[in-house]
């Protein structure tokens, strides 16, 4: 087996993330307090009091790691915020625990069997937090001196100066050792460590004593205060991957680089039987933790037999993560058969299950979330405006609700007008129709469409345009 180095995994996590306004973007956790209890309002989260509470005891279950290898289900109608309590949970648990998010149809559209991309998303959701001792250098630049060759090339020699409260070294610095500090434009009065076993010099920031130096300071300037004992200390180093980029960097030639180009494919059993009895190793050690993590599969119902039975085994297993499961489905077919069963899930696998129910939002709650959604898009919106949305959220959808606002804010800008009032909302009604206007539409023009097959019925008559209510 390859040799893992955890320093080049813990790089790959050192992406920047591009930030944008999404669906569930609002969703800062769980908005519970110290007692579990759901508040009203918070955190982005409104209402389903109950199914946050239940989620709330759930996660704090997997942070004390008192729980592992269990399924949550969260059922609920369309709209209900399934998803958001999700996201919640990811949001709450942190970047330390893993939380890997899949779609139920997603298992079908890759390059790779079913049962391996079911093993690969269970093995994204459990970390190894693993230690390891560093001898470093951290001290306070003194000073720097460079012997440059008169001929003009690189210089090789020079001597630096560092210093903690109690004590002053000098310390001779060779060509590679040169090149890192001229990159890093290290200078005297800089607070720096040195990884005694790569030579790798990190610049931490700027000694106290040395602010008055300059007038003018950039807002990227960091002071620090002098470092105290000695010079070289042993220091402890925590690094949390997930088994699945350690399969992939022993299973692929070019090491870790297979994660940046995503094309992982199917891992031999033997790797992952070889990783396994490393990490246990590592454990007996002491040098490495197992982190349960979370994996949520979003439109559960989508699975076929097999993969519920690869799931009914793998959530069996020794170090299997929280799987959190998500639909929307009442008594259905499961896919792959011709039996009908609650959710679309065979029922040996529900009776391993915790079951949370999600309910219908009120009229009140679906104004709160309609004010979040709001000032998370940064659109101004008149109280008129928001109570006509609110009541076109509860005739009609939630979502439809909220994909008004931003084509609203649109329209209004057109105008010129500084906030959205209520006949920017008349105009997108009647520019962008719901499922139920849609629906009258196609059962009053089905003959005109190809492939219609719904016979003639009553027609409910015309869907009419909610009324915002008068002061």
């Amino acid at each position: 087996m390859a040799s893992t180095d955890p320093k080049k995994i813990a790089e790959v996590r050192d992406v920047h993330r591009l930030e944008r306004i999404g669906a569930h973007s609002h969703i800062r956790g769980l908005g519970l307090d110290d007692a579990l209890d759901a508040r009203m309002i918070s955190q982005g989260m409104v209402g389903q009091n109950g199914a946050r509470r239940a989620a709330g005891v759930i996660l704090s279950m997997i942070q004390e790691e008192k729980i592992a290898g269990r399924a949550v289900l969260i059922a609920g109608q369309p709209g209900t915020g399934k998803t958001a309590i999700a996201m919640g949970m990811a949001k709450a648990l942190g970047e330390d625990t893993p939380f890997t998010m899949l779609a139920g149809s997603e298992i079908f559209s890759l390059e790779m069997s079913k049962t391996e991309a079911l093993t690969q998303a269970f093995r994204r959701s459990i970390g190894i937090r693993i230690r390891e001792e560093a001898e470093i250098i951290e001290g306070e630049v003194v000073e720097i001196e460079i012997e440059r060759p008169a001929n003009g090339q690189a210089a090789t020699f020079g001597k630096m100066t560092l210093k903690t409260t109690e004590m002053e070294t000098m310390y001779d610095l060779g060509q590679k050792m040169i090149e890192t500090i001229q990159k890093e434009n290290i200078q005297a009065g800089d607070i720096i460590t040195i990884d005694k076993s790569s030579g790798k010099i990190s610049l931490l920031g700027r000694s106290f004593a040395r602010s008055r130096d300059y007038d003018a300071m950039g807002p990227q300037t960091r002071f620090v205060q002098c470092p105290e004992g000695e010079l070289q200390k042993r220091k402890e180093v925590v690094h949390t991957v997930n088994l699945h980029e350690i399969d992939v960097i022993n299973s692929r030639q070019q090491g870790f680089l297979a994660l940046f180009a995503g094309d992982t494919g199917e891992i031999k059993s033997e790797v992952r039987e070889q990783i396994d009895a490393k990490v246990a190793e590592w454990r007996e050690e002491g040098k490495a933790d197992i982190v349960p993590g979370v994996l949520f599969i979003d439109e559960v119902h989508m699975l076929d037999i097999e993969c519920f039975s690869f799931l009914n085994r793998a959530l069996e297993a020794d170090s299997a993560p929280i799987v959190i499961m998500a639909t929307n489905r009442g008594i259905t077919n499961i896919r792959g058969t011709d039996y009908k069963s609650p959710h679309g899930i065979p029922l040996d696998l529900l009776d391993r299950m915790l079951i949370i129910s999600t309910t219908p939002y009120s009229q009140k709650e679906i104004r709160k979330i309609l004010d979040i959604r709001a000032e998370e898009e940064d659109v101004e919106m008149t109280d008129d405006a928001k109570e006509l949305l609110t009541k076109i959220g509860v005739e009609s959808t939630l979502r439809y609700a909220i994909h008004l606002i931003t084509v609203a804010n649109l329209v209004a800008l057109k105008r010129k007008a500084q906030e959205v009032d209520v006949q920017d909302i008349r105009k997108v009604y009647s520019l962008f129709v719901d499922v139920k206007r849609s629906t009258q539409f196609l059962m009053e023009y089905q003959q005109e469409f190809m492939f219609s097959e719904v016979q003639d019925g009553d027609d409910d008559g015309d869907a009419e345009m909610p009324q915002a209510k008068g002061k």
